[in-house]
């Protein structure tokens, strides 16, 4: 909706890539206050940068191969429980180190979170929007469809996917997005729900803007911190999932180093060695959960009525 700043010298109309400059910058400095604004949303961003970052410099900071086999090195113990400083996190049964395991994982982890959660925002926003926007027969039609989709039990119609397409990166990331764009779409029409009656809406149809336009130049924006904390309680989702196809055997190939094989690997040997296993569900729970209070931090904040509960 066009707005006018005053000037010195009276009202001057300011372009409209200025005023949406503003707004996003205005928006930016929010987020940030919010993630500053107390400590589990803290922690999350720094779980999440952390996970960006071994993202793409896991693999540089690596001290072996991840695959290199070393026999006459199995079960090593990691460095605080009097094992080498050259393998900080110990050895697997193979002999492999599982530190540099570790950080390939990330990679893995990270590219399959990123992937999912852009795919699903791209197809569950716009349908969101359209329904939430529209109501009537086009919501009711959209809503029994996303019903109908979300009656399937989403790990069973993962598994199904990927029994049918096979194990691969791409299958995985195609099964996720398959069963998780549903949950995306539902929650962006609620809340273009409370958005439609706002009075910026009524006085931009009141000037005979177009629904489209309104939806992109009002609704959309004002959708954007929602957005946000949904496509990072969706990167922790997909990593779950990932983590969980792997562990069963049936997610990415097994020549790629990734954390649910790490911990089915490690398991009939818990009582041998527990460390791989362990380690590796540490690493695992604290990006999850650092995502998640991410999320819900961020989700809290923006919430009257989750304020007001607190």
């Amino acid at each position: 909706m066009t707005q006018t700043d005053n000037a010195a010298d009276g009202n001057v109309q300011l372009p409209s890539s200025v005023r949406v400059a503003e707004r996003g910058t205005n928006r930016f400095r929010e987020l940030f206050a919010l993630i500053r604004g107390n400590k589990r949303t803290t922690f999350g961003f720094v779980v999440l940068c952390v996970l960006l970052f071994m993202a793409v410099a896991g693999p540089l900071l690596a001290t072996t191969d991840p695959s290199l086999q070393a026999l006459a090195n199995t079960y090593m113990l990691p460095i605080w429980a009097g094992g080498q400083s050259s393998h900080i996190f110990g050895t697997d049964g193979l002999g492999r180190d599982i530190y540099s395991r570790l950080l390939y994982g990330f990679q893995i982890a990270a590219y399959i979170g990123l992937v999912c959660a852009f795919f699903v925002a791209l197809i569950g926003t716009p349908i969101g929007l359209v329904s939430g926007y529209f109501r009537g027969r086009v919501d009711g039609v959209v809503m029994r469809i996303v019903d109908m989709w979300m009656s399937i039990p989403p790990v069973l119609l993962s598994i199904a996917l990927i029994l049918i397409l096979g194990s691969s990166i791409s299958n995985v990331i195609l099964a996720i997005v398959v069963v998780d764009w549903t949950r995306f779409a539902r929650v962006v029409r609620g809340e273009v729900f409370n958005i439609r009656e706002k009075d910026f809406i009524t006085a931009a149809e009141s000037l005979g803007y177009s629904k489209f336009k309104i939806i992109r130049s009002e609704v959309f924006p004002n959708t954007i911190p929602l957005i946000t904390v949904l496509i990072t309680l969706e990167i922790s989702i997909a990593i779950y999932v990932e983590v969980l196809l792997s562990f069963v055997g049936i997610g990415i190939p097994t020549s790629v180093v990734s954390w649910g094989a790490m911990i089915a690997e490690g398991l009939p040997y818990l009582q041998v060695d527990p460390w791989p296993v362990l380690i590796t569900l540490a690493v695992v729970a604290t990006v999850i959960v650092g995502l998640n209070l991410f999320g819900d931090g961020i989700r809290e904040q923006l919430d009257p009525r989750l304020q007001t509960i607190r």
